[in-house]
């Protein structure tokens, strides 16, 4: 067993499986504590490497493509900070982080792995339930469904429309890009029923009742990724074929009168001129289908 414990969090190493364990100080990033220990099996590994630097050290260890739903869902953006595959090492303790990198060479060199694209997500991803208040309102997501109640301070039209409930059946993928502090950041789930949007009209996420507008606390936003990375765990894996995409079902019917009440609202919002005309006819495509 090679291991190493920093105040970062800890690796161990069993020969067959490289164990990740966040550490609890103020300093590690809020989404590494939340999705808390992860285990990377030595087949999903594609490589490692100890960075020594002036006062602190880095561990990095790199997946195969496709191996993690994490890594699959935010394609590359996630802040360095909050990437559960990187270790900060005191260089007090460099020979240690060098010595636990050799072994999972070596491992590697041994059992012949491929390096190639991964044919399935070989790392769980972060586990349901798994329900996170953003900015923009709540999302959760139950291993089959994901809900959006929207927060009070989220945009009227979204509001007009009422929770978003998804099933898992009816999603094509998400799309995920991090609030920077700098920049609004948003989480969009893709549905292959809903509305189809030319190219030259498109909502902003602000206003799309299918997204999660992240413009609050960075720190705490970064948190959405945990849904994304869960759900795409549970869509077809990048490599199956489409037509092997399961089929939904579609969210639960809700009562008549607020179908009516809903419809309304967006009515008086495109009298008002919040909704364009474009926009008022996607949204409302987006309430009658979720009715039906």
């Amino acid at each position: 067993m090679a291991e190493i414990i920093q105040r970062d969090g800890t690796w161990a190493f069993d020969g067959t499986t490289v164990r990740i364990t966040p550490g609890l100080h103020r300093s590690v990033a809020l989404l590494r504590q939340t999705y808390g220990e992860i285990d990377v099996p030595l087949t999903a590994v594609a490589g490692v490497a100890y960075e020594p630097e002036r006062r602190r050290g880095r561990l990095r260890l790199t997946l195969r493509e496709a191996a993690d739903p994490l890594l699959q869902a935010t394609g590359g953006r996630l802040p360095e900070s909050a990437d559960p595959f990187r270790l900060a090492v005191d260089t007090d303790r460099s020979g240690v982080a060098e010595y636990l990198a050799e072994e999972i060479r070596q491992a590697l060199l041994l059992e012949q792995l491929p390096d190639g694209p991964a044919r399935s997500y070989l790392v769980s991803g972060p586990a349901v339930p798994v329900s996170v208040r953003s900015s923009d309102g709540t999302v959760s997501f139950d291993g089959s469904r994901v809900r959006i109640d929207w927060s009070d301070t989220s945009d009227r039209v979204k509001r007009a429309t009422g929770p978003r409930v998804i099933a898992l059946g009816d999603l094509d993928g998400v799309d995920w890009v991090p609030n920077s502090g700098y920049e609004d950041g948003f989480l969009r789930f893709v549905t292959k029923t809903g509305p189809r949007t030319p190219p030259h009209v498109k909502l902003p996420p602000e206003k799309d009742p299918y997204a999660l507008d992240l413009w609050g606390n960075a720190r705490k936003d970064l948190l959405t990724a945990l849904v994304a990375a869960a759900v795409t765990a549970r869509l077809p894996h990048p490599s199956a074929p489409r037509e092997a995409l399961p089929g939904g079902t579609g969210p639960a019917r809700a009562d008549h009168d607020v179908l009516l009440r809903r419809l309304r609202e967006l009515g008086e919002l495109h009298r008002q001129g919040v909704l364009t005309e474009a926009e008022f006819a996607l949204t409302k495509g987006v309430v009658l289908r979720d009715f039906r």
